[in-house]
């Protein structure tokens, strides 16, 4: 069993003229799907379980895969990045009119 960060072997946002969204930042990373599975295809991965990589990176990493790929979480915006908030919050829960009848 092997994880790798979205982080892991990034590159600065400045260096291929990106928009940054902290521009007061000397250093602001950008993530490097096609590193991540390199590095576990280097580590003899055979089953790639996709966790929290955004809309995009996830494909990237797919197609660079060398085994199968399942994608358990995909992030997104609604819920700030956090898409399994809503099964444990009771604030997403509320927000978005799923709460059952008499939970608080």
């Amino acid at each position: 069993f092997y994880s790798v960060c979205c982080k892991n072997c990034s590159f600065p946002k400045k260096e291929l003229g990106l928009k940054q969204v902290k521009p007061e930042l000397e250093h602001e990373a950008m993530c490097n799907p096609k590193f991540q599975v390199k590095f576990l295809a280097e580590k003899g991965v055979e089953l790639y379980i996709s966790c929290g990589l955004c809309v995009g990176h996830d494909a990237i990493f797919n197609m660079n895969a060398e085994g199968p790929v399942t994608n358990l979480v995909v992030k997104d915006r609604l819920l700030a990045h956090n898409p399994l908030g809503a099964i444990y919050s009771r604030y997403w829960k509320r927000k978005l009119g799923i709460m059952d009848d008499g939970e608080v």
